[in-house]
Order: C-alpha cells, then sequence, then structure tokens
C-alpha cells in the first residue's frame, strides 16, 4: 500500500513523483522498460553510448531553463552546438541565420532522466495491465506477473494511446465519457531511429554536428552524434525517419532493411558514400515519439471518487520541456484532491538540488 503510484518513469512520471515525494507522500513508480527516461533514451552500444531518443536540449520556457542551468552546474550537460544545419532537395546543406544552444549529456541523455531518480522508489521490468477501484476506497493494480499493488490516487504518465486502452476496462460507469473522448482524441507520429557505427578512416567527415530534413519524404533529422562525446573511437551518427516511413513501417517485424534504405539515402543526399557501409547499427522504433494532435491542458484528470490524473508531453505542450510542466500540474492536481501539502512550485529545484 501506498500514497500515489505514478506509472511511467519518463521525465514526466519522473518530475512529478519527486514533486509528490517533496510533499512527504509516500511515492512508488512503476516502468515496464529497464531504465527511466522514456523517449529520452539512450544505448550502451560498442563502447559508446548513442541517443537514439531525444537528440538535445533546446531550452525553452521558464521551468526547463531553471533545470538546465542546475544540470550544467552539476556537469550533467553541455552545450554541444548552435547550430542546426538545413538539408533542402533544391539547396543541398545551408547554415540558418538563427543560432541557439543545443545541451547535451556526454553520457547519453538518459543522464537527465538518472538525475531526477534519487530518492524514489521505481520498480522498474514492471507492466501495469490492469486498474480497478477496491472496497476500501483505495486503487488496486495488477502487474504483468500478476502481483498487485494498491495505492490511495494514481497518476498515468505514459502515452495517451497507451492510457487508453490501460483506462478503458474501468467504463463510463466509472469514467466519464469526456475525459475518455479526450484522452482517445491524442494521436502520435511514429519514428525509426538508426544507430550505426563506421571505419575511424571514413572520410570526408561532415563538419555538421546536427542536420534537419525539410520536407524529406524518408529522413528527418541526423546527428553527428559522437561528437557529442570526449573519447570517442569511431564515429557514429543517429539517424531519424520522417513520420511517413515510420508509419509505413509500423508492423514491420524486421526493420533492418528499412534501416538500410534510410543510410543510402542519407548517403546519396549528403554526399558520404561511406555511409551506406556501416561496421555496425541498431535500429529502433518509436511508436509515440511525437505527439501529433496535443491536448491544450497541463494534465488530464478523471472525474473519479479516487484520484486518477494522466500526464506526459502530450498535455500543453511537447518534448521534455513540456513534460515536466506536465508533471508538476499532475502533482498539483492529485495534492489538490488530497491534502494541500505542496509547497511552492520555487522551492522545487532546491528540494532536487539537496536530494542529489
Amino acid at each position: 500500500m501506498t500514497d500515489i503510484t505514478v506509472i511511467g518513469a519518463g521525465i514526466s512520471g519522473l518530475v512529478c513523483a519527486q514533486r509528490l515525494r517533496q510533499a512527504g507522500y509516500g511515492v512508488l513508480v512503476v516502468e515496464k522498460s529497464r531504465g527511466v527516461g522514456g523517449r529520452v533514451a539512450t544505448r550502451r552500444v560498442q563502447g559508446t553510448w548513442a541517443d537514439h531518443g531525444a537528440c538535445y536540449l533546446q531550452p525553452k520556457g521558464e521551468l526547463l531553463s531553471k533545470f538546465v542551468d542546475l544540470w550544467q552546474n552539476r556537469q550533467v550537460i553541455k552545450v554541444w552546438t548552435d547550430i542546426v544545419y538545413e538539408f533542402s532537395a533544391g539547396e543541398g546543406i545551408s547554415k540558418p541565420a538563427k543560432r541557439s544552444p543545443r545541451y547535451i549529456a556526454p553520457e547519453g541523455m538518459s543522464a537527465i532522466a538518472k538525475f531526477l531518480t534519487p530518492g524514489l522508489e521505481i520498480l522498474l521490468n514492471q507492466r501495469v495491465i490492469k486498474i480497478n477501484p477496491t472496497p476500501e476506497n483505495t486503487w488496486c493494480l495488477t502487474l504483468e506477473r500478476n502481483e498487485q499493488l494498491n495505492a490511495k490516487a494514481i497518476v498515468v504518465a505514459i502515452p495517451a494511446p497507451q492510457a487508453g486502452d490501460l483506462l478503458a476496462p474501468l467504463g463510463k460507469s466509472l469514467l466519464d465519457a469526456v475525459f475518455l473522448d479526450q484522452l482517445h482524441s491524442v494521436e502520435f507520429h511514429p519514428c525509426i531511429s538508426v544507430m550505426a557505427g563506421f571505419s575511424p578512416n571514413s572520410q570526408p567527415l561532415p563538419d555538421w554536428k546536427a542536420l534537419i530534413f525539410n520536407d524529406h519524404a524518408d529522413l528527418a533529422w541526423i546527428g553527428f552524434d559522437s561528437s557529442k562525446r570526449t573519447h570517442s573511437k569511431q564515429p557514429h551518427f543517429v539517424l531519424q525517419s520522417s513520420a511517413g516511413l515510420a508509419q509505413q513501417h509500423l508492423e514491420t517485424e524486421d526493420l533492418q532493411s528499412v534501416a538500410n534504405y534510410m543510410l543510402q539515402k542519407a548517403a546519396q543526399n549528403l554526399a558520404l558514400p561511406w555511409f551506406e557501409n556501416p561496421d555496425w547499427m541498431q535500429v529502433h522504433r518509436w511508436r509515440y515519439a511525437f505527439p501529433r494532435t496535443p491536448l491544450d491542458i497541463a494534465c488530464l484528470s478523471a472525474n473519479t471518487s479516487l484520484p486518477l490524473v494522466c500526464c506526459g508531453d502530450w498535455c500543453g505542450g511537447n518534448m521534455v520541456g513540456g513534460a515536466m510542466v506536465s508533471g508538476l500540474a499532475a502533482a498539483n492536481e492529485i495534492d489538490n484532491q488530497l491534502r494541500h501539502l505542496l509547497p511552492e512550485n520555487g522551492d522545487f529545484l532546491d528540494f532536487l538540488e539537496r536530494s542529489v
């Protein structure tokens, strides 16, 4: 039995959990994956790290800017580049007029999620498959291994389609139609990420670190990922597909041929012939990469007698900054329904800094 269970250890869920812990609630985070961070993801591969989810941080909004300052002071992140080049079919590669710093974590972007974990009780590799109210006026959560947890309140901090699948069995007798309709209205763009390493003798290496493909049918972004690392033995890149290509292969079981196709397209467009022949390659499919139809509210609260709130970057924003804002909003909403113990928002970063 715990006060609050947070389902999902992405940025939104972790921020929410820490905010509730700050108020003195007992908080348990349940995560289906083997690590924290959600789409702020890093993979250990070939003796190095590759950021196959969020590529970098570009501070927008007061909350994320304050976190960036904190992470910089703790040497978790540093400036990677202030230029993201652009590629278009007619003009080739061009340098944008505007510059703004992009921040990365030298040990992988998942380091910013790990920064948010001290003091939290987190169950990894545990999927919640069912939620039911109990006669004792609590929530009962059933895990994939048939274990059960009880909580006074629940925060569902996962992509809206997954939250909809989890909560729909509760039915309209418990959840009102407006709540379910809002949850089911959120749609996501998918993405395929290819991590690829190349021979140290590969030439010419690009003089850019990050590049966006404008209006490309198959490609969306490429990052010279090894340039983020302090000691890199070979060049490696992360290539992200367009939403259209990912949608075509949403149910494709073997993505190796898709990855090879993406590398070939990048080699042709960027005049890097060696890019077709990596020394190693890994592929990851993000079914819920970017919210396509986000809600215009910071969090989504169910009108139930037992507190139940959903949050994520699909509420009132996008990317890491939006996820943080939504996580804080969910914590405040839960607290409003329980006992109003949360201190002012301004104390939250001080609390986290003391926790680490």
